[in-house]
């Protein structure tokens, strides 16, 4: 007979589960004790951090992650990193050591007290077994829901001393399990979709995350020519579906109420995909749709489906449906769309790197297939219209907004796209974040660039001030702060530059070098 631990193991073997992302306790040490030669276990110096790069490696690798957290306090540390997880629909099983089950009740040192609602609302599901031998089908029934849409972190607590006691014989019919979704439009659902479409008289698409995460931007292409039609992509996002080149594209919508309506007037028909409908953020209302328009929501998710205010919505195979509307519209031919303008003239610095000319020598010296990881936040409209962001899966950005996501999450990506290579922008806030990240990228050998924009402030907070009348509200400042010598200290070659052509030769000796590198950029500050 096998241990529940070893049973486990062959169960995370025939996932693919064979990487975990962690930062152990006591409580985690019987479980990584029995670790097999053929697993790689990943360390991350805080759990946010942990759970950042496995949260970049999931959605870089289309595979669900594997992290292992340390009882309440280390679940308690990555539930900032997790708010992203939840909204970028990322596949990742969180497991947590749990105290000895006999002395749980007495809320001894690491218990995990009421372990399964520690992290709701912000898990799709979490559990404890109720006993040892339902360990291996609880961790067995997180791998399947995590990956079944819409996909999104699950979390599973385990009291230690499970992991010695005898697996229950029947436990072997777990390796041989699959499930998928099977779901597809009906023939009718479909005829209507293309009725309204070829119908419309200005209709417009408006694609979400889904639509890269589901390897569908060419069916998005495809639909979007057949159509004629102009294509925005919704607000924060946090991936990039559609080409940024493409003729139809018209760039990324505000998050704000009447933003949207204002940006989309004229059109009849409006086709979300992949997105909810919609994320605002700034407060800013007014009517949801333009006058006469209509909206039709696509997506996995029956939550965004459900709550989303307005339009009618289908929970679909968001890849599926938009390859078959592609192949069936047959639209009467609509006026030419405006060529796309040429890239903007970059502004320059004042003593230091505009954004515009750091994100235009990047398009000029990075590599064609290059994944960007952004979290600097200041800096979204000179990144929006000056890069060219053309392959399927080359750009992150967190989801919720909660800073933290994107140093580490460069790092996992980076380790899950070897043959790419990634390159985080990050501001000198978010940076601080998980900056103990570099540690574990100069450890695993991993050739992530980081480039760090550094304005000296959070530039975001300051344009929302003005946007609240806040005034100089205190907070906003972070000066002081030296990434080459915290870079050096956890083991990663850094330089600082002020002017462009100094963070050129900069970054291409980073390429070069394929070892993990830093390059700190003093950056003028700009609104989003």
């Amino acid at each position: 007979m096998i241990s529940v631990g070893e049973a486990t193991y062959q169960l995370l073997r025939v996932h693919g589960l064979t990487t975990i992302f962690g930062n152990p306790g006591s409580n985690e040490l019987p479980f990584l004790a029995e670790m097999p030669d053929d697993f790689r276990y990943v360390l991350g110096l805080h759990e946010g951090a942990v759970l950042a790069m496995a949260d970049g490696y999931a959605l870089a690798s289309g595979h669900p992650a594997f992290i292992n957290l340390h009882a309440a306090a280390g679940s308690g540390n990555a539930m900032g990193a997790l708010t992203n997880s939840v909204y970028s629909h990322s596949p990742l099983i969180i497991t947590a050591g749990q105290q000895v089950r006999s002395m749980i009740g007495q809320e001894v040192m690491l218990a995990n007290v009421d372990a399964t609602a520690l992290p709701r609302p912000l898990v799709k599901w979490s559990c404890e077994p109720a006993c040892a031998q339902d360990v291996p089908r609880s961790i067995s029934h997180a791998i399947h829901i995590a990956s079944l849409p819409a996909k999104g972190p699950v979390y599973v607590s385990v009291p230690y001393d499970d992991w010695g006691r005898e697996a229950d014989p029947e436990t072997h019919h777990l390796m041989a399990r699959r499930t998928s979704a099977a779901g597809c439009l009906s023939p009718e659902q479909l005829a209507d979709l293309v009725e309204s479409l070829e119908g419309a008289k200005n209709p417009a698409l408006v694609l979400g995350p889904e639509v890269d995460a589901e390897h569908a931007n060419g069916d998005a292409v495809r639909l979007a020519d057949a159509l004629n039609a102009p294509v925005w992509i919704a607000p924060s996002p946090s991936r990039c579906p559609f080409p940024t080149r493409h003729r139809s594209y018209r760039g990324v919508l505000p998050a704000a109420v009447q933003g949207i309506t204002d940006a989309l007037f004229g059109h009849d028909l409006i086709v979300v995909v992949g997105a909810p409908v919609f994320r605002y953020h700034q407060f800013d209302p007014g009517q949801y749709l333009p006058a006469g328009a209509r909206l039709i929501h696509l997506t996995s998710d029956p939550s965004e489906a459900a709550r989303a205010p307005m339009g009618d919505a289908l929970v679909v195979n968001v890849k599926e449906t938009l390859a078959r509307l592609a192949a069936a519209v047959r639209c009467t031919p609509l006026p030419a769309l405006a060529p796309l303008p040429d890239y903007r003239t970059p502004q320059s610095g004042n003593g230091c790197v505009h954004p515009d000319e750091l994100f235009d020598a990047l398009r000029c010296n990075a590599p064609d297939d290059a994944v960007y990881v952004k979290e600097s936040t200041s800096t979204t409209g000179s990144f929006w219209s000056l890069m060219d962001l053309s392959r399927q899966g080359s750009y992150f950005f967190p989801a919720s907004g909660g800073l933290g996501f994107g140093l580490p999450a460069a790092v996992g990506a980076q380790m899950a796209l070897p043959d790419r290579q990634v390159i985080g922008l990050i501001g000198d806030g978010s940076a601080n974040y998980g900056i103990t990240a570099l540690w574990t990228a100069a450890q695993q050998h991993v050739p992530v660039i980081i480039v760090i924009l550094k304005n000296g402030t959070y530039g975001a907070l300051r344009w929302f001030a003005d946007v609240l009348g806040a005034g100089e509200a205190p907070g906003m400042d972070v000066p002081g702060i030296n990434f080459v010598q915290i870079a050096n200290g956890y083991g990663v070659s850094a330089t600082s530059v002020n002017r462009v052509d100094d963070f050129v030769r900069a970054f291409k000796s980073a390429l070069a070098s394929r070892s993990p590198t830093v390059i700190e950029v003093d950056t003028e500050l700009t609104k989003p």
